[in-house]
């Protein structure tokens, strides 16, 4: 059946389906409501030994099966209402003192240093710095040595020292907040730090909570309070708690409370809580509704009492306060090979100099007791003379090779780790200040959450993104209904709208929504007619259930005018909020919500129902259901869910043509991109309400299998149902969105939107974002068994092989690196992917995504999406990016490569566990464009100079070392030598590395093809690294044999060549930076010529010390004009081959980066445009 909106048409269409996704009927709607049950179990390398669940279940399974565990002796933690000495007598629970703060005074140093030396380049420079301590290896001053690691050590704990700093204030803040506590019959004021587990704490409007606590009364006669969660889930909207009734009317001044509660350990689930409370005589149930958490606020309830249960560390928030996942980029990775191979051309060096001495000393070992430098005999004693700090040929060439290692030690640059850091940082603050990624809306900004990736956003393959709230704005508006098979959408005409929206009168002041909804006029006057009519029966009975069937709390907001009051709906879930503002606006007002009742005002009568009973949503049923006593004494029961969970529960006797017209209905709302609910009710006798509340009652008093048994008591009732109708919900494309999604694939990044929606909702919002495009061929796998997957894979690789050959299909219709795979699209839903992920089938899902540039995953669960991004991590060495906006992203979010969260209207779970978080996901583009091309470019290129500059000098060192009988001593001076890499040439790098600009942000994002040098690692690779090693070698022999030439039949002293050797190697390699900067800034003439001029003045000041060897040396040497002529000839000869090479190379065989910077000299960009400059194709890396 054709699922596409009917404006594609045209689309050519593939379908593998065994089950219809669109009209469903009720047999196949009961199918697959059963099925689902199957939970994968899959152990990740990179996750340790702890298995991860991929099933469309597993988050609910895990969740039950803590439920259905009884809470015995051994696994519970007891607690004594109002007495804490008892309840801490048999074990002496956390106190309510935190600490966030890692290290102590005593522990700062050990711990710091054992943390840091993870890094195997310290161990190693540490190594160097011990040797040099002995005498026998001695080359530099044993506190010389000392000072590059100490420097770099110190820097990385002076700033971890600032940030423990800060969090031991914050934790001193915290734990110094008072809260009332119940001693001796009367609150009296304590710090936080102080409560102790079983002590009855009274919280007032507006305050925190200070530890987990079970509620026991509040000020609501009902025993209600809400809470505002936004510091635990960042979520906004209010949750409601619930007193028991047996401790709600307990005063604690006047009476004494006691009982017993039997709860489960801390644990960090902070959506669960199990236990059960003893109160006069009377075991009652507890559940997450009982309990308070730490760090949520009091609102709109006077007052509030608990018992606290967890403290401290135990609590819920702290026990979840850990961070997302460490992670490492690509670059850093690689560079640890670069850093092996040039380990292993050290020990070369090394092994060339031991050889050489060795030879050296059997050649001369006659002339070693009396030639001038070496003096083996010591004549300072009478008698036979020794020898003198000789140890024997053996440990001599020993020394030697130990030595070289001190000597060269600098070809392992300790300064890059340091920089990587301040480079990071400095880009990290140019993004955040970025006014392109600044959010009006929300008024919020970039953030940099992860400083140690920022080079990977430059190479991302494939994105992951969410479709609810991150493509979309999460706002929902109610656009539509159906009601008993007629479909009332006249509301899509704004002409149509109602601008003031419902209004009621309540104490001389007028309430009104305080959003309005657009209505259909038609709709409008049946819902004020009544229900005296059938049609306007059906009517009352639908929007009573949208303003009843709902955990919606009303709050009555002041507006400038004191007469007019606005009521803001508060709940957890947007599609709720939005079905009760339309409820209001035809005329069905939801005023109050107690625990015990609700009341509604219809078109202007105030009307309370009993709400009776109410079960929850859950992912299992897909529903949700309210009992409720009528004002006539009737009992009804309401129930909405998705209507693969509703058209199974329907009554057999029910209109079938109402359940074909609704399901139309549906299926036209789905392809315009709506949200569905469809909306049930049915009436409960007597005996049928009777024995429903037993049930509920004995399943909410279990001890054990709490969940499982509340889930079989609400369908034993939720069953033979009347439908109502379904409402259509709008949830808008963000701004930007499609643009965004065109450039990404432009840049050759794969797309893949997973989504817990509809198949049609999803393809629906993937033609108005762009993602699908009327070119595209769809694949769509709905199957039912794992053997239909294999099959409907089978045909789908077979005939997505099979299209790449039909003659008329042009692979380069689009303009993206992928442009081989551009005109398939995958669509494959949950239940399919369940089979899929549970067996070997996940290669052939791999090799079937492969083939397409688009891949839309439906009705999935938040595993299934860490499950498919662990499915292409596992198989490419490509980086993959996930970005999502709610809770159920996270598992995916920490799973990608990079993760990014959106600041959205679900919380800020996502945004918490993300390595990124930004307002919209149009930022995506400059982020990944712009800032991400900018990063790795900067990067990677200065991890290679750095290898650059670090071996040029021990290249000049080693020739050195060939000319001087391989003694190890060096013509440089041994502060030069540890100024090098600190003063002389660290800064320039490390600024370049922050400020230049390959290309201009217009450029970048003109031309997203320009993003594939990421993709073509044309940064750092492996050729340009030796490429890098041989202009080294050659510049080195300039360096040294030009002024060894010239000088070789003069009287010049070793200090003074050394300091022209050292003056050419600084100015060499900051010249040599200053021919690849593109982007001048005064900042960067600054450091490279002011670290030129500032190792000359160190150097003057250095010959200037008497007690340094080399005293005046510089001065006496540079009054000579050979020693200028010198560092000419060398700045010359060594920069003419680079010079020659890059000119040749840019000539002949420029890359995309290089044609699009002379398009921008020449000022053509308007002239020829993104679709005029010949870009390379990005090639697939090979599978891993």
């Amino acid at each position: 059946m054709d699922l596409n909106n009917s404006t594609e048409s045209t689309v050519p269409h593939f379908e593998i389906n065994t089950s219809s996704s669109s009209r469903r009927s009720i047999s196949s709607s009961q199918s697959r409501a059963s099925r689902g049950n199957s939970i994968r179990e899959v152990t990740l390398g990179d996750l340790g030994s702890k298995p991860v669940r991929y099933g469309s279940r597993g988050g609910d399974s895990e969740g039950l099966s803590m439920s259905q565990k009884e809470i015995n002796e051994e696994d519970a933690r007891f607690v004594y209402i109002n007495d804490p000495v008892k309840s801490n007598e048999k074990f002496e629970f956390a106190g309510n003192s935190i600490r966030t703060g890692k290290y102590s005074i005593l522990t700062f140093i050990p711990r710091n240093l054992f943390e840091q030396f993870h890094r195997v380049a310290y161990i190693y420079f540490l190594v160097i710095a011990v040797l040099n301590q002995l005498p026998q290896l001695a080359v530099f001053g044993r506190g010389v040595s000392i000072l590059p690691l100490a420097f770099v050590l110190s820097v990385t704990a002076i700033k971890d020292a600032y940030e423990d700093y800060r969090r031991h204030r914050s934790d001193r803040i915290e734990n110094n907040r008072l809260a009332n506590v119940l001693v001796n019959n009367q609150f009296q004021e304590k710090k936080w730090k102080d409560i102790r587990v079983g002590e009855i704490i009274k919280i007032k409007t507006n305050e925190t909570i200070p530890c987990d606590m079970v509620l026991l009364s509040t000020s609501d006669p009902t025993g209600v309070a809400y809470l505002q969660t936004i510091n635990l889930d960042g979520e906004s909207n209010l949750k409601t708690r619930y007193a028991k009734q047996e401790t709600l009317l307990k005063v604690p001044e006047k009476e004494t409370i006691s009982g017993l509660i039997k709860c489960e350990k801390p644990n960090r689930n902070i959506y669960g809580f199990h236990a059960n409370m003893e109160v006069d005589g009377k075991r009652l149930s507890l559940g997450p509704s009982n309990i308070l958490l730490r760090g949520c606020e009091l609102k709109n309830t006077s007052w509030a009492l608990g018992v606290a249960v967890y403290a401290g560390q135990e609590t819920k928030v702290m026990l979840n306060s850990s961070g997302a996942p460490s992670k490492r980029s690509w670059l850093e990775m690689h560079m640890n090979s670069e850093i092996i191979k040039l380990s292993f051309f050290l020990v070369a060096l090394c092994t060339v100099v031991s050889i050489c001495a060795a030879v050296w000393l059997k050649r001369h070992n006659d002339e070693l007791d009396y030639m001038p430098y070496y003096r083996r005999k010591d004549f300072s004693e009478e008698g036979e003379p020794d020898n003198y700090k000789y140890y024997g040929w053996g440990l001599e060439i020993l020394f030697t090779f130990l030595m070289s290692v001190i000597v060269f030690q600098v070809m392992i640059p300790i300064s890059l780790y340091i920089s990587m850091e301040l480079v990071r940082l400095g880009q990290a603050y140019f993004m955040i200040q970025d006014s392109h990624m600044y959010d009006e809306a929300s008024s919020s900004r970039f953030q940099c959450r992860a400083l140690n990736i920022n080079e990977d956003l430059g190479q991302i393959k494939y994105v992951f993104s969410d479709k609810t709230g991150t493509l979309t704005e999460n706002k929902m508006e109610f656009r539509c209904a159906s009601i008993w098979g007629i479909d009332y959408s006249g509301g899509n005409a704004r002409s149509h709208s109602e601008e003031v929206g419902y209004s009621v009168q309540v104490d001389g002041k007028v309430l009104r929504p305080k959003l309005t909804v657009n209505v259909d006029p038609h709709l409008l006057q049946l819902s004020r007619s009544g229900k005296n009519t059938e049609e306007g029966k059906h009517v009352y009975d639908f929007f009573l259930a949208l303003a009843a069937c709902n955990t919606i709390v009303p709050l009555v907001v002041d507006t400038s005018d004191p007469n007019v009051k606005l009521v803001d709906y508060q709940g957890e879930s947007p599609d709720e909020q939005a079905l009760v503002y339309a409820a209001a606006a035809y005329g069905f007002m939801l005023i109050e919500r107690t625990s015990g009742h609700i009341v509604i005002d219809i078109q202007g009568q105030r009307q309370r129902f009993n709400v009776l009973g109410l079960h929850e949503f859950d992912s299992d049923r897909k529903r949700m259901s309210v009992i409720l006593g009528l004002p006539d004494k009737t009992v009804t029961l309401f129930v909405k869910g998705a209507d693969t969970s509703m058209f199974s529960v329907i009554a057999n006797a029910f209109n079938m043509n109402v359940i074909r017209g609704t399901e139309s209905h549906l299926h036209a709302y789905s392809s315009l991109g709506l949200r569905t609910l469809v909306v049930g009710m049915r009436e409960l006798s007597a005996t049928e309400f009777e024995l429903w509340q037993s049930s509920f009652e004995a399943a909410s008093n279990a001890l054990f299998g709490r969940a499982a048994l509340l889930r079989k008591v609400a369908s034993s009732v939720e069953n033979n149902l009347c439908i109502l109708g379904a409402s259509g919900i709008e949830d808008k494309l963000q701004q930007g969105v499609p643009e965004a999604i065109e450039s990404l694939r432009a840049a050759g990044i794969k797309v893949w939107v997973l989504t817990g929606d509809k198949q049609e909702t999803a393809i629906s919002i993937g033609y108005s974002s762009k993602l699908l495009t009327s070119k595209m061929t769809q694949v769509i796998i709905n199957s039912n068994s794992k053997e239909s997957c294999r099959k409907s894979l089978e045909d789908a690789i077979a005939m997505s092989k099979k299209l790449k050959t039909v003659p008329g299909v042009s692979h380069n219709s689009e303009r993206s690196s992928g442009a081989g795979v551009a005109q398939l699209a995958l669509i494959i839903d949950g239940t399919s992917l369940v089979y899929i992920l549970d067996s070997e089938l996940d290669e052939q899902l791999f090799q079937l995504a492969g083939n397409c540039s688009v891949v839309l995953c439906c009705r999935v669960a938040p595993l299934q999406k860490a499950g498919i991004v662990a499915l292409v991590k596992t198989r490419t060495s490509d980086m993959t990016l996930a970005i999502g906006d709610g809770a159920n992203d996270v598992s995916m979010i920490q799973m990608a490569d990079v993760g990014v969260g959106i600041s959205g209207q679900e919380g800020r779970q996502a945004v918490m566990s993300s390595d990124f978080a930004m307002g919209q996901f149009r930022f995506l583009v400059t982020l990944l464009l712009v800032h991400g091309h900018w990063n790795y470019q900067r990067m990677g290129y200065m991890i290679l100079y750095n290898f650059y500059r670090n071996a040029v000098l021990v290249f000049v060192l080693f020739w050195y070392v060939l000319f001087t009988a391989f003694t190890l001593t060096t013509a440089i001076n041994e502060w030069s030598s540890v100024l090098y890499s600190v003063i002389y040439t660290s800064l320039p790098t490390i600024v370049v590395a922050i400020l230049d600009k390959d290309l201009s942000r217009r450029t970048l994002l003109q031309n997203p093809q320009l993003y594939g040098a990421g993709h073509r690692q044309e940064c750092y690779n492996t050729k340009l690294f030796w490429l890098t090693m041989a202009d080294t070698l050659w510049q080195s022999v300039v360096i040294f044999f030009i002024p060894f030439g010239a000088y070789w039949h003069s009287t010049i002293d070793v200090s003074s060549i050394g300091d022209l050797w050292t003056l050419a190697v600084v100015i060499l390699v900051n010249i040599h930076l200053a021919m690849d900067v593109i982007r001048w800034t005064w900042i960067t003439h600054a450091v490279i010529w002011g670290s030129i001029i500032a190792t000359l003045i160190c150097v003057m000041i250095i010959d200037a010390v008497p007690s340094l060897p080399g005293y005046w040396a510089f001065f006496e040497v540079a009054k000579t004009r050979l020693f200028w002529f010198c560092l000419m000839i060398i700045l010359v000869a060594a920069l003419i081959p680079r010079f020659l090479v890059k000119f040749l190379y840019q000539y002949y065989y420029p890359c995309d980066v290089q044609i699009a910077r002379e398009a921008e000299k020449v000022g053509n960009l308007r002239e020829h445009g993104a679709g005029e400059i010949e870009m390379n194709p990005v090639l697939d890396p090979p599978q891993r």
